[in-house]
């Protein structure tokens, strides 16, 4: 199938372009962007001017900041198009609503994408995590935010998520390997004083069986970076790190991978299966905690950030 990829940065370039050539179900056929571009690609700098002049192209898939993806996926819903989000899905829980509707209605298929919970042993880690009884899980997300989202500025204005951009993967991992839902019952922000977004976050959550849930996001970290999720269970100790792309229990390793080593080709092959099944997958639990904790949050002035 021909596909369109919209927005070349930084994630299209290292993620999506080598997941789409590495694919036996797509074919790159053009991209959308006013500054990027790839080799060899028909480019285009406007979205309506592609879809009028491609037609062939079945499927949209947007990699743009999440504020100005709702106008884009709306879009290319009313041209017929099937439509594949990068995380989040957009700035706001409701225009995600209107969005699959609007994919009903037509008849289309569209995909909130979540790339960390198809990192290697995130299956693994739900599979053992059901036949057990939680008692305490806590998420540790620290990364440098200079390193890895150098000169975005938009993650800093208001619906750029801030800190929660990274923070959501940890999300979209815990309510992929949990059996229960849960939610935010308490949270802290800490916001730049030049900034609408927060650079850190601490987050309390509820569990149905009583569970101590909780989780600390920072985007100031030197050094190391921390990705781990760690369950306590009557049973033994689990842990998720690099993001989920290796899995420990009770100390021993039971398997591991590169971090993000064959999540968006995953995620392709599933836009693949969701088109040609006519399905729709827009779960929308990850970004519901993270807007609720902005939601709770208490506010707490913090230094000033300069990238």
């Amino acid at each position: 199938m021909k596909i369109a990829l919209v927005g070349i940065g930084k994630i299209a370039v290292d993620q999506h372009v080598p997941a789409i050539a590495g694919s036996t179900d797509w074919d790159l056929a053009a991209t959308v962007s006013r500054h990027g571009k790839v080799d060899g690609i028909e480019a285009f700098t406007d979205l309506g001017a592609m879809l009028d002049a491609r037609s062939d192209i079945r499927v949209v898939s947007l990699c743009l900041p999440p504020v100005p993806r709702f106008d884009y996926a709306m879009q290319a819903l009313k041209a017929g198009r099937h439509v594949m989000l990068e995380k989040p899905p957009g700035a706001t829980i409701a225009e995600c609503h209107a969005l699959e509707a609007a994919a009903r209605r037509a008849g289309l298929s569209i995909y909130a994408t979540w790339h960390s919970r198809h990192a290697d042993m995130v299956a693994a880690a739900k599979e053992w995590l059901a036949g057990t009884a939680l008692r305490a899980l806590t998420v540790t997300w620290k990364e440098d935010v200079r390193r890895w989202h150098p000169g975005q500025a938009w993650i800093w204005e208001p619906g750029g998520l801030g800190v929660f951009d990274p923070g959501i993967n940890a999300l979209s991992i815990v309510t992929e390997i949990l059996p229960d839902d849960i939610h935010v019952s308490e949270a802290e922000l800490d916001i730049p004083e030049n900034c609408q977004t927060p650079i850190g976050a601490r987050i309390a959550f509820h569990h149905p069986g009583g569970a101590r849930i909780g989780a600390v996001f920072d985007w100031r970290q030197d050094g190391d970076q921390t990705w781990e999720i760690e369950a306590q269970t009557d049973v033994g100790t689990l842990r998720l790190c690099e993001g989920g792309a290796v899995m420990e229990v009770d100390g021993i390793r039971t398997g591991d991978a590169a971090p993000l080593d064959g999540e968006y080709p995953r995620l392709y092959a599933r836009m693949a299966q969701l088109v040609r099944k006519g399905e729709i997958d827009m779960d929308l639990r990850p970004m519901t905690l993270a807007t609720d904790a902005l939601a709770l949050g208490r506010r707490i002035p913090t230094d000033t950030f300069h990238d």
